[in-house]
């Protein structure tokens, strides 16, 4: 069974290339392009790992981070936090926010493909 996982990204160019990429390593991506949307997605699909986008429209994705992480149903679940913003300072606050990875924008398809796998390793 592959591995399931939530990609919360607005930009559909990213989102596309995001899921695209999942697939061809044997992941079942299932698209959010609404933040809002995220955690109701994420309890309704229960993933082995959550991609977050951290510029997101409505809502910031370091707060949804934050939010995924008090879930006590969701907590468990490692999120990779994505962003243009690529400084040691901005992978600190997803850090902090509770992200276990981060890979910045544009990303390197290898370093976001070992990303993923260090954290849901596919079946």
């Amino acid at each position: 069974m592959p591995g399931k996982v939530l990609v919360v990204e607005d930009n559909e160019l990213n989102l596309k290339l995001f899921c695209d990429l999942l697939e061809v390593h044997d992941y079942e991506p299932t698209p959010v392009r609404d933040g809002l949307e995220a955690i109701e997605a994420a309890r309704a699909t229960m993933p082995d790992l959550i991609i977050m986008d951290i510029q997101l429209p409505h809502i910031s994705g370091l707060d949804l981070i934050a939010a995924l992480k008090a879930d006590e149903e969701l907590a468990h679940i490692p999120i990779l936090a994505v962003t243009a913003y690529a400084s040691p300072a901005d992978e600190e606050k997803a850090r902090a926010a509770g992200a276990a990875s981060y890979v910045s924008k544009p990303i390197s398809l290898m370093r976001f493909i070992e990303a993923v796998e260090g954290l849901a390793p596919p079946a």
